[in-house]
């Protein structure tokens, strides 16, 4: 399975980095950052009638398609697909940083920050304590926690670090077993997502949303990750409720980001 492969080798990757000076030189760049921006909040408040906020995705490549534009093999300019995604309505942006299955990397995220000072989420698989301080070292807001990937107390204390970090925590989820853990173990956690897509098969289905997003309680922000491709789409996640969705791969792979923006977010000329 794609997702056992991608933690395995990232559970490798983090052994080598498992060194003194490593951690002690995040510290030391942590300290000198400014305070994180509070992500879960500024979806809550860009959000309108209209449509979900905006999480845009920085990507070059997934496990399933390779690259995302045949261009990016001579060059991936990913500051400049975040200046695009933040003139034309993103809320916040999402940088992938796994390079091994994805080609992201931490330096990605960074320039991101940097360029556009929307709240940053580092999107990558999280399963060791010092991807949290690389996390807040390279400006992201917030982490991406896949309750698939981790075990019930794991999920726990990597909550309870991003929190300390002063960083948000998007709890991803995929089944109603794994939002019912999410909803148990942590009841605080306010920003929820839904994965439409399966990470054990790459396969999307929208519907996935539409079922989990009844069991979420009202005081929680919902986010629609995956498989969000047209109008119709966000129409449909409105119609549910949801808060923001995430979207990577339809913007990436669009002729105009801009106008696949202005489709999404609906507001494109007639």
């Amino acid at each position: 399975m794609i997702l056992d492969r991608i933690l395995e080798h990232k559970k490798a990757e983090i052994r080598h980095k498992q060194n003194r000076g490593y951690l002690a030189e995040l510290k030391a760049k942590i300290r000198d950052q400014a305070a994180p921006l509070p992500f879960t909040i500024a979806l809550d408040a860009t959000r309108t009638p209209n449509s979900p906020a905006l999480i845009a995705e920085v990507k070059k490549a997934s496990p399933s398609l390779g690259l995302l534009r045949e261009e990016f093999k001579d060059a991936f300019q990913p500051v400049t697909i975040a200046g695009q995604y933040k003139q034309h309505g993103a809320s916040a942006v999402s940088v992938l940083t796994d390079e091994e299955f994805f080609q992201g990397s931490l330096d990605d995220l960074k320039a991101v920050k940097e360029h556009t000072g929307l709240p940053a989420l580092r999107k990558d698989f999280m399963v060791d304590d010092i991807q949290f301080y690389e996390a807040r070292a390279y400006g992201a807001d917030c982490i991406l926690l896949i309750v698939a990937a981790l075990e019930k107390r794991q999920l726990e204390d990597f909550f309870a670090l991003a929190k300390e970090l002063k960083m948000d925590a998007l709890l991803e989820t995929h089944h109603e077993r794994e939002l019912d853990t999410v909803l148990e173990r942590l009841p605080e956690a306010r920003l929820i997502g839904i994965n439409n897509r399966d990470l054990k098969t790459f396969s999307t289905d929208l519907g996935i949303t539409l079922r989990l997003a009844k069991r979420i309680p009202s005081d929680k922000i919902i986010v629609s990750e995956s498989g969000i491709h047209k109008r119709d789409d966000v129409t449909r996640l409105l119609e549910a409720g949801i808060h923001a969705m995430l979207v990577g791969e339809s913007l990436i792979k669009a002729e105009k980001i801009e106008d696949k923006l202005r489709e999404l977010l609906g507001t494109a000329s007639v």
